[in-house]
């Protein structure tokens, strides 16, 4: 791998920031959207349980790994402006952060939050808003010309075998083709594999997360090679701990299987020797995203991102970053393993890829009925 062509990213990154598709939208708007500004929000948080089918084996998961987790919490806000137009987001933040974020939003323009980090998963809202107001998707806010499809990934937790491959198989009929696992002491990753390749087409690609839990270069080459004698394993991601560079050193010399890892401090090192395959990304959810993407882009080392996993709202959002920044490859998912994906439109996937709505903005509804089903009342 060569070293960063630092050129090529300034230019890439100043045509980013200047007069790009959203520049473009943006002066092409009618002046009310224009000169609209924030006036009210909502803030809803939820509280969502785990599918029943397999609950019981997430929260005992969820126990061996020292946290007692029943439920995911996310927050979900509505922007409201003075042109009539509403938003929806998911805040990927506490509810009483957001909603300090939120008042400091009101009376403000929309576009003066494009890219900010510093309201975490409200920007979602934030280009909803701004999609609407200029009849565009979101992708198309980002991109001049993005991608009409991404493909997405399911994600499952560490759970027994014979329940790994109902996942496996019931994510296959749903339309999957890629799928994150994780691998745990508590579980032989083996035989999770043997059981989920037995039941996936053969065009199913997985690979395992073992979040550093494989320690040392030679056992997690040990559980690599043996992975790979399943022709549906591809990649492993977090074998061993970041900071044993000599250890991924070996790793890439030696592993049958793509390497990926969390971005952590000091990723040159990664990029100049060539170590990784990619790159984990869970945030940030604007500008250093973009900024992400872009490496990735000119690197040539893809982003998989999984800052927005527990809602449909933050897939869709994935999804268009994913269809805007060639440097993404894949989103990863965790909602089909809840109750509800709170949206009324279902995210449907075919053959391994999930088309993007059209519509303006995220392309999706609020689904208001599970909302309130699932909101936690003040």
């Amino acid at each position: 791998m060569s070293l960063l062509n630092r050129r090529q990213l300034l230019q890439s990154s100043a045509a980013l920031a200047g007069a790009g598709p959203l520049a473009q939208a943006a002066a092409a708007a009618p002046a009310s959207v224009q000169t609209m500004r924030f006036t009210k929000f909502e803030v809803m948080p939820a509280h969502i349980p785990m599918a029943e089918r397999v609950r019981e084996a997430w929260i005992e998961s969820y126990k061996l790994q020292g946290t007692f987790q029943t439920h995911y919490d996310p927050v979900f806000v509505r922007l409201w402006t003075d042109a009539g137009i509403v938003g929806v987001g998911e805040a990927l933040m506490g509810a009483r952060q957001a909603e300090a974020a939120l008042k400091r939003m009101v009376g403000r323009s929309p576009w003066e939050f494009l890219h900010d980090d510093g309201i975490g998963g409200i920007l979602m809202a934030v280009y909803d808003v701004l999609g609407k107001a200029t009849g565009l998707p979101v992708c198309r806010l980002l991109s001049s010309s993005p991608k009409t499809r991404i493909q997405h990934t399911y994600w499952t937790h560490c759970l027994p075998p014979r329940l790994m491959a109902a996942e496996a198989k019931l994510a296959a009929g749903l339309g999957y083709r890629v799928h994150k696992v994780k691998a745990r002491p508590w579980q032989d990753p083996l035989e999770q594999a043997a059981a989920m390749c037995e039941v996936v087409p053969p065009e199913y690609r997985i690979w395992a997360d073992a979040n550093s839990s494989w320690t040392s270069p030679a056992r997690a080459l040990f559980f690599i090679k043996k992975l790979a004698e399943h022709h549906n394993y591809f990649a492993v991601e977090s074998p061993i701990a970041y900071r044993d560079v000599d250890g991924f050193r070996r790793l890439k010399a030696e592993s049958p299987l793509k390497l990926a890892e969390h971005m952590g401090p000091e990723p040159m090192v990664f990029i100049r020797e060539g170590l990784l395959n990619a790159w984990v990304i869970g945030g940030p959810v604007g500008r250093g995203m973009e900024q992400r993407a872009l490496m990735a882009d000119v690197t040539g080392i893809p982003l998989w991102i999984e800052y927005g996993t527990q809602s449909g709202l933050a897939q869709l959002f994935q999804a268009h970053q994913a269809a805007a920044y060639p440097g993404i490859e894949y989103t990863i998912t965790v909602m089909h393993c809840l109750e509800d994906d709170i949206m009324v439109e279902p995210l449907t996937m075919q053959a391994g890829y999930f088309t993007l709505p059209t519509k303006p903005g995220l392309g999706v509804t609020l689904d208001e009925n599970a909302l309130e089903k699932y909101r936690v009342k003040a």
